[in-house]
């Protein structure tokens, strides 16, 4: 009756946020009640609802109106995950120190080097200031903090340890941040050397072939089966360069766009990259980590199991885990205990399982999966190490063997004429 109960809330929850109006930043003209003119900027659903925000600070408007959004969002980019990060670790020190939330918030805004992150806490303050929770001013800035964090937030001042959820949220990010960062490594190493290997394979046969094709033509005798072949795809690619250009911004095009588009080949891809050798070893790792870290999280938070799986589902980044969390889930739900759950779906080592086992019982479970995410991060961190010291002889095999196969099939016909000669 309780799981089902929790279910309910669940599905209240997202339809109190689907149904909530969409926010806009207004630009305000007033006079205060000294007489001066001042401006600023609020957030809302409406003109109306910012005059009545100003009139109740005892500001009299004399104009509100939306703003405009600029045709390229440059600017946004400069707050990285890592900055708030560093904000939420700055904000839970503070509090835990004693300070108000509204002197915190005023007091890391003002101090702050970037001046995006300075309007962001100055929106998010002003709206503090007018009796709005904290995590409903976070909730519009859904670029810097997602529903997790939102939630988590709300889960703090419910209960009233938000200096307490405040250091499990920047604990999380650090960490989550952390991992990404360790990902990213290991996938750009890989694709540096298919890039590398390439444009240098590319010039080769463009601008260096083309030398020793003219010099070839006073041999006035055949060429090797192998300079044949070589000079052949010289000279298609110097008929086709831009052809085949066209052709891979165009299909890197289609595949970014059905990436964003279609759920279906996000899947596939998360399928297929889980698959690739090492590489998927590492997210496989990841994943587990990314999944572990955040249950730990909102359990320990206060947030309601059934709650945290899913969005420890889609924080996990990966399409296979998000549907076997969320099959998981579903069994807990229904009753089963968790770990039993994870085992059904072939999917989590033995080892996570047996410590969810014992989380379980004995009342420890956020304990538990803290302790396989940090596991599981020192995995990824060495496997990405292992990575980076292999990838670098790797890179020097395939490029040497490009560029001194080229070498050899264009020498191969002098080698030839010099033993004619001899």
């Amino acid at each position: 009756m309780a799981t089902a109960t929790t279910g309910r809330k669940s599905r209240a929850k997202k339809s109190d946020k689907k149904s909530q109006p969409k926010i806009y930043t207004f630009e305000w003209k007033g006079i205060n009640r000294d007489g001066k003119k001042i401006s600023g900027e609020l957030r809302g659903a409406a003109a109306a609802e910012i005059r009545s925000q100003l009139k109740s600070q005892g500001v009299n408007p004399k104009s509100v109106r939306k703003q405009s959004s600029p045709l390229f969002k440059l600017g946004e980019a400069n707050i990285s995950p890592m900055d708030i990060a560093m904000m939420t670790r700055q904000v839970a020190t503070m509090l835990a120190a004693g300070v108000p939330l509204v002197t915190t918030i005023e007091l890391l805004g003002r101090g702050h080097e970037k001046a995006k992150m300075r309007e962001l806490l100055g929106t998010i303050l002003t709206e503090i200031q007018s009796g709005i929770p904290l995590s409903d001013a976070l909730r519009p800035h859904r670029r810097y903090f997602d529903d997790l964090y939102v939630d988590l937030v709300a889960a703090g001042e419910h209960s009233g340890s938000l200096d307490t959820v405040f250091d499990r949220v920047a604990t999380y990010k650090e960490k989550t941040e952390q991992l990404k960062s360790k990902i990213k490594k290991a996938m750009f190493y890989p694709a540096a050397v298919v890039i590398v290997a390439i444009l240098v394979t590319s010039l080769l046969l463009l601008f260096v072939v083309p030398q020793f094709e003219d010099i070839f033509k006073g041999f006035g005798a055949e060429l090797p089966a192998f300079t044949q072949l070589i000079v052949g795809i010289s000279r298609w690619m110097q008929a086709a360069w831009y052809i085949i250009l066209a052709a891979v911004v165009l299909a890197i095009w289609l595949f970014v766009r059905a990436h964003r588009n279609s759920q279906m080949v996000r899947d596939r891809v998360d399928e297929i990259i889980l698959k690739i050798p090492v590489i998927g070893n590492i997210l496989h790792k990841a994943a587990m980590a990314r999944f572990a870290r955040t249950l730990a999280t909102t359990f320990a938070a206060g947030v309601p199991l059934i709650d945290g799986m899913e969005s420890a589902a889609g924080a996990s980044g990966n399409a296979v885990y998000r549907k076997s969390i969320l099959k998981i889930r579903q069994e807990v739900m229904a009753g089963m205990q968790m770990n039993v759950a994870m085992q059904t779906t072939g999917l989590f080592p033995d080892m996570m399982v047996q410590m969810v086992m014992i989380g379980e019982e004995s009342g420890s479970l956020d304990n538990m999966l803290n302790k396989v995410a940090n596991i599981y991060e020192m995995q990824v961190d060495d496997a990405v190490d292992g990575l980076s010291s292999l990838i670098e002889p790797v890179m020097m095999v395939v490029i040497g063997t490009l560029v001194g196969g080229l070498i050899v099939g264009m020498y191969l016909p002098i080698f030839q004429m010099g033993n004619i000669v001899g």
